[in-house]
């Protein structure tokens, strides 16, 4: 009987362990900006040394807290990089049910990413890429001692008389220090294989590195000319990150088109319907089905749509029948101020006058 009793705590402690595991990401670096006291973006701290701004940064596993202690410098744009991907989130699903809301300073997104769901590949894919963004650019502005310009080789079919040079983004520096700080609280967590922990890590590491992949293969060059007036007898080309709206844009497809995938007896992911393709490093990959976003659920973290704008004309995902999940909509009036009727003056200003109008708005009920 005791035995019995030890097994049931012990499972209850698991289970509760892995809520832990959960609660707390980097992601929330991208959420201190809204603090004055963020610690990240306290230069004083850099002073003082390493110690006390990694051990005030929530959610940090071991191996990223090990990162900081050594590049201490790059904090601020890991917190931005976060910020990136959870604003371009929230763009890309401000219209679906699920809107990638933040629910508070830890979790950030909330139980809801304990679900290995194509909402949750999604969302490790774009932080993901949004480290790469920042650090890319950080190096390129000379704001971290480990790094600086664009060391990419020339590409082949640059013309000859174009000049390679300039300051361009480094994409490679970017690309390795996410892999390792992003990666490194998978990597360091053990599971038994073949267990649903086991594939989780293995999607996560997926998901994370396709995002990175976009970020780098999106990256293009650029060129500026030189020359009397413009004439344009001499260029200077480097690489440069794509904005990252086309970013977003494309990890939005890689959602919609994501694999479902499941465990194989040796403990890999492989595609539950081996009729289509198998997804490539590219293409982003889930476990789980997603939970019924249309109303809240304590257990899940869906946050449900009542009380949600919708477009009474719309016929996708943001019209009110499919927002509203068939349970209609509450109509009212709204006062909408925005500019108008504005007139470029010489020189060099444009005036605007300020117009009103009264707009339905329709509301999940």
């Amino acid at each position: 009987m005791a035995s019995k009793y030890l097994i049931v705590v012990l499972a209850i402690f698991s289970s509760f362990a892995q809520v832990v595991i959960e609660a707390s990401s980097w992601w929330s670096l991208g959420m201190n900006h809204m603090n004055p006291m963020n610690p990240v973006q306290m230069s004083e701290v850099y002073i003082i040394g390493a110690q006390p701004l990694c051990s005030q940064l929530a959610g940090l596993s071991q191996g990223q807290k090990k990162l900081c202690h050594l590049y201490q410098d790059h904090m601020q744009y890991i917190g931005e990089g976060a910020k990136t991907g959870i604003k371009e989130c929230q763009y890309q699903f401000r219209h679906r049910r699920w809107n990638c809301s933040t629910v508070d300073n830890n979790s950030v997104f909330g139980r809801v990413m304990q679900i290995g769901s194509r909402e949750t590949a999604f969302t490790y894919a774009v932080s993901a890429a949004g480290v790469v963004n920042a650090m890319s650019r950080a190096c390129r502005e000379g704001e971290l001692s480990s790094c600086g310009c664009s060391r990419a080789a020339r590409p082949k079919d640059l013309p000859r008389d174009w000049l390679w040079g300039g300051c361009g983004d480094n994409i490679e520096y970017g690309y390795r220090f996410a892999k390792e700080f992003v990666d490194a609280r998978e990597r360091e967590r053990i599971y038994q294989k073949g267990s649903y922990e086991s594939a989780r890590i293995l999607m996560n590491l997926h998901n994370n590195e396709a995002g990175r992949r976009t970020v780098y293969n999106l990256a293009d060059v650029a060129c500026k000319c030189h020359g009397v007036s413009g004439s344009c007898s001499l260029k200077t080309c480097w690489l440069q990150l794509a904005d990252f709206r086309k970013v977003g844009d494309a990890l939005k497809e890689k959602y919609d088109s994501a694999a479902a995938m499941k465990l194989n007896s040796r403990g890999k992911l492989v595609q539950v319907n081996s009729r289509f393709n198998t997804p490539t490093i590219h293409d982003l990959v889930y476990i789980d089905p997603s939970p019924d976003y249309c109303v809240r659920n304590e257990s899940t973290g869906s946050l449900g749509t009542q009380g949600r704008l919708c477009n009474k004309t719309s016929e996708g995902m943001d019209g009110c029948e499919l927002m509203c999940c068939g349970r209609g909509y509450d109509q009212f009036k709204t006062v909408q101020t925005e500019r108008c009727h504005c007139k470029f003056h010489w020189c060099c200003y444009v005036k605007c006058k300020k117009c009103t109008e009264i707009v339905d708005q329709f509301v999940c009920k």
